[in-house]
């Protein structure tokens, strides 16, 4: 049973991550260069505790015990002792296999190394490790302590042990498993981001506004979220190098990037992160720029 877990990436769903496992009294190393996205990562996972208890879904004495589980370091050494070291930095070929590559000095040689790539071929990143059968993709939902589901993907050299070690792991945090293949996005975003794509389109051409197409979607389709909405929570970079893998991975002009969606990444608008996307989120209710 793993009970110490890396985490390499303070970003969204490393924090997420680390939530969800230290609520499942998992020890959680969290390590980031970046000493800003430690420290709000901190507060961000205090905060969701704290509105936790005030919903008395959680003693006040579970979330501290949680809280106390979780170590910040920016020196990436201090994940020796993990059992399993999990990938989350950003949606970037080579920058995954760089970070992969780094932490090979300092895990144990029976650890087990995970991805959470929600695009890229856990194939292709298994072999920046120095054991390949030990490597495994596990796709967490954003927000992590939420959402129940996560993507299980082999790749070509997984060994059935580390298949059934990460099975067992992901059923104590209490998620579903959704197996899939290792094709380019998997499952959940082979069908998303096409979606949100088309969304994009529809706004480029004029078929409808911000507030029309999501309303159209959550109302029409029972949709918790428009498309435009949750391509800006999800991270308009991230749509956009999911989009990438997809039209190079399957070579096919329907997953090619809408114009405007390149133009709003180009401008730094990422969506709810960067306070502008497709809304405006500088006021208290987010407002649509289009």
């Amino acid at each position: 049973m793993i009970s110490i877990v890396g985490i390499v990436g303070a970003g969204q769903m490393g924090r997420g991550i680390a939530e969800a496992c230290a609520v499942a009294n998992k020890s959680v190393i969290l390590v980031d260069r970046d000493a800003a996205s430690l420290g709000k990562s901190q507060h961000i996972i205090q905060r969701n505790l704290k509105r936790v208890v005030e919903s008395a879904r959680m003693t006040q004495e579970a979330a501290d015990r949680a809280l106390g589980k979780i170590t910040y370091a920016q020196d990436i050494a201090t994940i020796a002792p993990a059992q399993l070291l999990i990938e989350a930095v950003s949606e970037d070929e080579t920058t995954k296999k760089a970070v992969l590559k780094a932490t090979q000095a300092h895990l144990s040689k029976d650890a087990l190394v995970a991805s959470n790539t929600s695009s890229i071929s856990i194939t292709r990143l298994a072999i920046a490790i120095r054991a390949p059968e030990r490597f495994i993709g596990l796709h967490f939902m954003n927000p992590v302590p939420k959402m129940k589901l996560v993507e299980m993907i082999r790749g070509l050299q997984t060994s059935d042990e580390t298949f059934a070690v990460a099975q067992e792991f992901i059923v104590s945090l209490d998620k579903t498993i959704a197996m899939s293949e290792d094709f380019p996005a998997f499952i959940v975003n082979r069908i998303l981001i096409p979606m949100i794509n088309e969304a994009i389109l529809a706004l480029y051409e004029g078929v409808g506004n911000v507030e029309n197409i999501d309303t159209a979607m959550k109302l029409g389709a029972n949709h918790p979220l428009g498309p435009l909405e949750l391509a800006d929570y999800i991270g308009l970079d991230t749509v956009l190098a999911i989009l990438h893998v997809l039209y190079e991975g399957l070579a096919d002009p329907k997953y090619r990037p809408c114009p405007l969606l390149n133009r709003y990444v180009a401008a730094g608008w990422l969506g709810k992160k960067t306070g502008r996307g497709f809304y405006d989120y500088s006021g208290e209710t987010p407002v649509p720029t289009r």
